[in-house]
């Protein structure tokens, strides 16, 4: 019990210090400016999931998977549309969205999904996870998803159609996982302190929540965001690598923490279906609403231009997809797998830091080549790794047919 009253007061905590900054009209310097936000969020973030695990005793499993994920990457969404409203008027954000975007979401498959494995281990031993069926769900609308985005860098914009596009398999996944059987869910955790209470006290309790953190979010996210971009000028530290890395660690916590414990719980289906479906969310419902922030923010309802860099970002991104569809394809996770993954991200991770370190004598321009280069190879080996397993095997490709065509998934 008094465990979890200090979880609530150490969410709630780093909540309100952000509130009382914002009424007493406070400005930090470097570094500070973008760290009491970030810690505001974070704090949210926690109280988000909270409310989102109370809300899973009302809906069915694969909606609550579905609404938790949601709920839980509502950080990153205020991040990334502000950073694509402000390039409505302001182009050079358009950078700064994209990039935030491919960041969060390569690392919440290159990161967010060895780390549930390893979490996995350490409480149960067992090196594998494997999924229920239903997550087919999930896989097929990112599978769906994939597809699609890599028609994106292909014609250099990211376009009001392409929002319907992803919208129409965002909605079309939300209406599949509505359908699902209901599970009552295992609460652990401060949530317990509500769960036993009144249908109309969790409402209440839960909307409580919702509003809260949902404030702290909305009144930290341009604060947060602008802040790395004042610290990355102040401190010399690459701009570009600051809000694509450190600013989905922030605005991605709540999924990783709710993943992370059920997977110390051992249950190990929550805990990866969690970022799957948050994976789903983000490369459907986020990209989506990049070109709509653009447009309301002043920009052009023909969409956002992507220069090359962008375009590169993206079918990155959309490889390593790819890849990660094809490794659960048989909703099966190993350690191995899980190590490629981890591997393939770090590696990747560290071009634009190593490289200028390397060749310090290098021409910008020539090292901007280079990294392209470097870029556009791991997403072709992520691909060739993708058509590497379902050529050699073909239990990989039978279920591949199965995420398609689920009736023959006898």
């Amino acid at each position: 019990m008094i465990k979890h009253i200090l979880w609530l007061i150490f969410a709630f905590g780093l909540i309100a210090q952000q509130f009382v900054l914002k009424a007493m009209g406070v400005h930090l310097g470097p570094g500070w400016e973008a760290l009491i936000p970030g810690l505001s969020i974070f704090g949210a973030a926690f109280v988000l999931s909270w409310g989102a695990e109370l809300a899973q005793l009302e809906i069915p499993q694969s909606l609550a998977l579905a609404f938790l994920a949601l709920v839980a990457v509502v950080p990153e969404y205020a991040v990334d549309i502000y950073f694509a409203w402000t390039a409505g008027s302001d182009p050079k954000y358009i950078h700064y969205a994209t990039a935030n975007m491919t960041g969060a979401n390569r690392l919440l498959i290159g990161l967010g999904w060895p780390v549930v494995l390893f979490a996995y281990y350490f409480a149960t031993r067992k090196k594998t996870i494997e999924l229920e069926p239903s997550h087919r769900i999930e896989l097929f609308a990112l599978l769906a998803a994939t597809f699609y985005s890599f028609f994106i860098p292909i014609k250099g914009s990211i376009a009001i159609y392409d929002s319907v596009i992803l919208l129409v398999i965002f909605v079309l996944y939300i209406v599949a996982a509505a359908r699902a059987h209901h599970v009552e869910p295992e609460l652990e955790g401060p949530v317990e302190l509500f769960s036993k209470g009144s249908r109309f006290f969790r409402c209440a309790i839960t909307i409580l929540f919702f509003v809260i953190s949902g404030y702290a979010i909305y009144i930290s996210a341009e604060p947060f965001a602008e802040g790395l971009l004042a610290s990355g000028k102040a401190w010399g530290v690459n701009e570009f690598v600051l809000v694509q890395w450190l600013a989905p660690l922030a605005s991605e916590s709540p999924e990783f923490i709710v993943a992370i414990i059920f997977a110390t719980r051992a249950m190990a289906g929550a805990s990866l279906g969690t970022l799957i479906s948050s994976k789903v969310n983000q490369w459907t419902l986020l990209i989506a609403s990049l070109p709509i922030a653009f447009a309301l923010g002043g920009g052009s309802i023909l969409g956002m231009k992507l220069d090359s860099m962008q375009q590169e970002e993206i079918f990155l991104t959309a490889a390593q997809s790819l890849f990660a569809i094809f490794v659960l394809s048989n909703f099966k996770f190993s350690m191995f797998e899980a190590l490629v993954l981890l591997v393939l991200f770090s590696t990747q991770l560290m071009i634009p830091l190593i490289m200028p370190e390397l060749l310090p004598n290098m021409p910008a321009e020539q090292l901007q080549a280079l990294e392209i280069k470097a870029r556009m190879g791991y997403g072709g080996f992520y691909i060739a790794l993708s058509i590497l397993m379902i050529a050699l095997s073909y239990n990989r490709r039978n279920a591949i047919l199965c995420l398609i065509r689920p009736e023959k998934n006898g």
